[in-house]
């Protein structure tokens, strides 16, 4: 099974250019040269390589202070989706293209640690990271962010027909709601998964295919892909409004919502979408030191530095991503138009790894053929 590109800083630049507007992106120097550690060999390097996903993104300002506290230089080397990226470090296992890996999540992270792909490494700071996201008592990555998969809803659509939105997994199988919801591709796309997971947590696995079976008779459409399903089929979207879509609901991100005003001109003074923040899977992204890694110094200099505080802030509105640290502090836009979800669900990673394929067989077995 593949994964499609669909973290939150891509829905993002998808979000903008629907907008008309443009992000930049502000990470450090990016080269698709297979090269491990900026291609400089020995611990004396001061390159460090930090091989990543597509959507990795930090402040140049951020990226340029790491180098000034450590005298290392970061290399970010980029290769497509997470599963992409990480099946190209399993194949290179013990002679890694880079230093560090970034983007492994909590879906797929059993498949990474049991390949034994990281060299342990205790991260400092590492007590000021959410004890919730710690899911290997080895240390073998280090949590860097997480970030919600929910359905948001489209304000005005329910507004206009005097409906309340829906707010959990069961609402979305009622009447009410019949044919108004879009969700992904799960065998093609991350938020699919993401959301298909979410049912297994909240009915089992012996109830998840009851529920698929209500939403599909209750009208539910599956695109392949999350940039078709926010910005062609949901009418909350900016995109959505362009192409006069009819799903007022979607699966996408509790971060869209301060997206939506980010890249608005002018800004609203509300978002003009909102989130069922009963229908979230929470997503955890970790990094870790590679096995091999000729930089193993620069390495763990910079997973310390992933989550510094400074880092950590950086985050949200370069990935549209929480921190994991207790101290560090979310900009206001995402305080202010943001979703709190306090109770997401979530799978454990070895349960994942166990049955994964067969859960999304099955769902595609019910749902899409």
């Amino acid at each position: 099974m593949s994964t499609t590109r669909s973290t939150r800083q891509l829905a993002a630049s998808a979000l903008a250019a629907a907008l008309g507007v443009t992000v930049l992106a502000g990470c450090g120097s990016s080269d698709d040269s297979a090269t491990g550690s900026g291609g400089t060999k020995g611990s004396g390097s001061k390159t460090v390589t930090l091989v990543s996903h597509d959507s990795f993104n930090a402040s140049k300002e951020v990226l340029k202070e790491f180098t000034e506290e450590t005298g290392y230089t970061v290399k970010v080397l980029k290769s497509g989706d997470a599963g992409v990226a990480l099946n190209q470090e399993i194949l290179t296992k013990g002679s890694p293209r880079g230093d560090v890996f970034f983007g492994v999540d909590n879906t797929l992270l059993s498949r990474a640690l049991d390949s034994g792909l990281f060299t342990p490494y205790e991260a400092k700071g590492v007590d000021r990271v959410a004890k919730d996201t710690l899911l290997d008592a080895e240390h073998r990555v280090t949590p860097v962010d997480t970030g919600d998969i929910c359905v948001n809803y489209d304000k005005k659509y329910f507004a206009d027909k005097k409906l309340a939105p829906p707010s959990t997994f069961e609402d979305l199988a009622k009447p009410a709601y019949k044919d108004l919801l879009v969700t992904e591709n799960a065998g093609t796309s991350s938020p699919g998964l993401g959301f298909l997971l979410g049912t297994v947590a909240a009915y089992g696995e012996n109830g998840y295919q009851d529920y698929w079976k209500k939403l599909k008779a209750n009208g539910v459409k599956v695109v392949d892909g999350w940039e078709q399903a926010y910005n062609e089929e949901f009418s909350g979207s900016a995109g959505g409004k362009k192409a006069k879509a009819d799903r007022p609901l979607v699966v996408s991100y509790a971060s869209s919502p301060p997206v939506e005003v980010l890249y608005a001109k002018p800004q609203p003074a509300e978002a003009p979408t909102g989130v069922a923040t009963g229908t979230c899977f929470r997503q955890i992204e970790f990094a870790g030191l590679l096995d091999g890694a000729a930089n193993e110094k620069g390495g763990k200099a910079l997973l310390d530095f992933l989550i510094s505080k400074k880092f950590q802030e950086d985050m949200p509105l370069n990935m549209f991503v929480n921190p994991v640290t207790g101290d560090a502090k979310l900009p206001e836009l995402f305080t202010e138009f943001g979703a709190t979800v306090d109770r997401p669900k979530t799978v454990a990673p070895d349960l994942i790894a166990k049955n994964r394929e067969q859960w999304v067989q099955s769902w595609s077995s019910l749902v899409v053929k």
